[in-house]
């Protein structure tokens, strides 16, 4: 099966402790347009004729004829494959470009929180400093109500009791005025942070509606990758078999031709409920050893489903072989982020959903290859990457519960062999994935 399949991004609050916003730009019209720019770099399936099963058994007959179908058959048939080559090549160009407009935004969604979070902080050392330089005023007050400096010089028995009582009394004050001016200036950051994080947060919205954009274009072709193998799937095979009606001596009627489909597709849904049986029952299985605390079954190398009843299981199998953060990247030889934790995952094995969700993306996505996406709620999504091609077994929109089989391990995009690339995003911005899992139960 070839599945290429949007994205939504989660919104969040202009408030100190809020996480980021995100707004859905994608209008009808710039749909229909790109769709329309995809459709023009692949003919539509209605543009191809195909020969009948009469006409190939006429043509039999007489040579030339023979040969002009033969001719006509090859090219429908190298068409067809050219066809699905272009419009692959379209939805990993448009995926690219959702990749980076993407990554604009999560830096953008990270540097708001960033500010965000150091407001807040400010905020609340400004409140700090300002409750002591209250409770010194309040000290002060308590030595000697209204008018402390009388109190200081007549309370005095003596003279080295005045001294005494003058040196608290100037102390006390210096602090109080220490104090207040840190309170002043930590104020002052905290309103200047805040005013950039709302600065920060437009820009955000600007980033995150291009982002929409890109991945409206970038699923219109996935969409048309789909159209194209669906076509190529569903004509190739008779047409191979007419052709070699006509080169070969041996005559293949259009009955012994259905027959011959009859039987394969059975045996291929066949295989697919088997497939599906097989990964239902390893989940269920992991599930079962996983018990009340995540640790059982779900450790290094632990299989996909491992859980611990919080809702969360783990994506798939594999240790940790590159956890989050910064990195020399194995390809570029480059220091860059690394936003997910990749897991040493067989290829062709499971990849099943962290947690109950919706899909919101699944295709081309940069260097992360074929790629899913599934929004959880409250701003959580995760995502998984290099998915082998053909390998998708969820479409946009779906909704699926922990768990469930999405995709198959393999290794595209920017990737040295098969593995799990696995993501966890927070108000639109990447975290680390693996104490994140672990807080809800699931160990890697």
């Amino acid at each position: 099966m070839y599945r290429l399949v949007p994205v939504t991004r989660p919104t969040s609050h202009r408030s100190p402790r809020a996480t980021v916003r995100l707004r859905l730009a994608a209008t009808g019209l710039a749909l229909a347009g790109l769709l329309g720019t995809v459709v023009l770099d692949a003919p539509t399936a209605s543009a191809a004729t195909y020969p009948s099963w009469d006409e190939v058994m006429a043509a039999r007959g007489q040579e030339s004829a023979k040969q002009d179908q033969i001719t006509e058959i090859k090219g429908i048939i190298s068409g067809l494959s050219d066809k699905v080559k272009a419009a692959e090549a379209e939805a990993k160009r448009l995926g690219t470009e959702f990749f980076e407009a993407q990554s604009d935004a999560q830096d953008a969604a990270e540097k708001e929180q960033r500010l965000r979070a150091d407001a807040e902080e400010h905020a609340e050392i400004a409140e700090q400093s300002a409750a002591q330089a209250g409770q010194f005023a309040a000290q002060m007050a308590r030595s000697g109500g209204a008018d402390v400096t009388a109190s200081v010089i007549t309370g005095g028995e003596d003279a080295s009791d005045l001294l005494y009582n003058l040196g608290a009394l100037s102390k006390l004050s210096e602090q109080a005025e220490r104090v207040e001016a840190a309170a002043t200036a930590d104020a002052a950051v905290a309103r200047s942070l805040t005013a950039q994080a709302d600065r920060a947060s437009e820009a955000l919205d600007e980033l995150a509606a291009e982002a929409e954009r890109r991945m409206q274009a970038a699923q219109a072709a996935a969409d048309a990758v789909q159209t194209a193998y669906d076509e190529q799937q569903s004509n190739k095979a008779r047409l191979d078999a007419q052709l070699a009606t006509l080169t070969s001596g041996r005559v293949r009627t259009e009955a012994e031709f259905a027959q011959g489909e009859k039987v394969r597709k059975a045996a291929e849904a066949k295989a697919a409920r088997e497939a599906a049986a097989r990964a239902a029952a390893a989940a269920a299985a992991a599930n079962t050893g996983g018990g009340g605390s995540g640790s059982s079954g779900s450790g290094a190398g632990g299989s996909p489903g491992s859980g611990s009843g919080t809702g969360w299981v783990r994506p798939a199998s594999g240790y940790v072989i590159s956890p989050y953060g910064y990195r020399v990247h194995p390809i570029t030889g480059v220091v860059t982020k690394h936003d997910g934790a990749d897991l040493a995952s067989g290829c062709y094995t499971p990849i099943v959903a962290a947690a109950a969700g919706t899909v919101d993306y699944a295709g081309w996505y940069g260097g992360y290859g074929n790629y899913v996406r599934i929004s959880h709620g409250g701003g959580v999504q995760t995502a998984y990457g290099h998915i082998v091609n053909g390998g998708y077994r969820v479409a946009s929109g779906q909704r699926v519960s922990a768990g469930q089989l999405i995709a198959l391990v393999g290794s595209t995009g920017a990737s040295t062999g098969c593995h799990t690339h696995f993501e966890v995003h927070l108000g639109g911005a990447t975290v680390d994935p693996i104490p994140f899992m672990q807080a809800r139960g699931v160990a890697f």
